[in-house]
């Protein structure tokens, strides 16, 4: 009998894992006061007076916005009166990708728990079949109103799904999306001029 290995123990909980879920529920607990707080005119006043930080800024608020219920639509419209559509569509696409990637870590962090990979055979209505590797599904599912985008990410970490399928199909996703919502917003706001 080895001496060295110790019986009952989880492999998967090491210190370093405790760590991470410290750091975890801090970030969450920041992003909830965030959220709670959030004021799209304070934003905009703080850009102004820190306008060479600007887009550190919006990013950082994108990726926050990733963790909480706020819609990061406001902050694209922002985006779009301060600097013009192009970098909107750039900034929002970005943004929006670094939010989903905090999603994505949220779902691994979730499988890293639970052990789903254990359980999702077990699920009701094939859910554990879903094709949630493929190309098509990641982008169709994110482009879906209301909770397409978060449910992906989610998903994507807690299925495993490999980080380069992962972001190119996020990326082409987001870029769809937030070109379409930037420029009808443009055009919309040109008309009413």
């Amino acid at each position: 009998m080895d001496n060295n290995i110790t019986h009952g123990e989880n492999p998967r909980r090491k210190p370093a894992n405790y760590i991470y879920y410290i750091l975890f529920a801090l970030f969450m607990v920041v992003a909830l006061i965030f959220a709670l707080h959030f004021d799209v005119s304070q934003l905009k006043g703080f850009l102004q007076k820190y306008e060479q930080f600007g887009v550190a800024i919006v990013l950082l608020v994108y990726a926050i916005l990733g963790v909480t219920p706020v819609p990061s639509e406001p902050v694209t419209l922002l985006v779009l009166a301060w600097k013009g559509p192009v970098a909107a569509i750039l900034l929002a696409t970005v943004g929006n990708t670094l939010a989903s990637l905090v999603e994505f870590y949220i779902g691994d962090g979730v499988d890293n728990l639970t052990d789903f990979e254990k359980k999702k055979e077990k699920l009701p209505f094939h859910l554990g079949q879903l094709p949630i590797n493929s190309p098509a599904f990641l982008i169709l599912a994110r482009m879906l109103p209301g909770f397409g985008s978060k449910f992906v990410s989610i998903v994507s970490g807690v299925y495993k799904v490999p980080m380069f399928t992962y972001l190119w199909t996020t990326v082409v996703a987001n870029l769809i999306g937030e070109t379409i919502f930037v420029l009808s917003s443009y055009g919309l706001i040109r008309l009413l001029r």
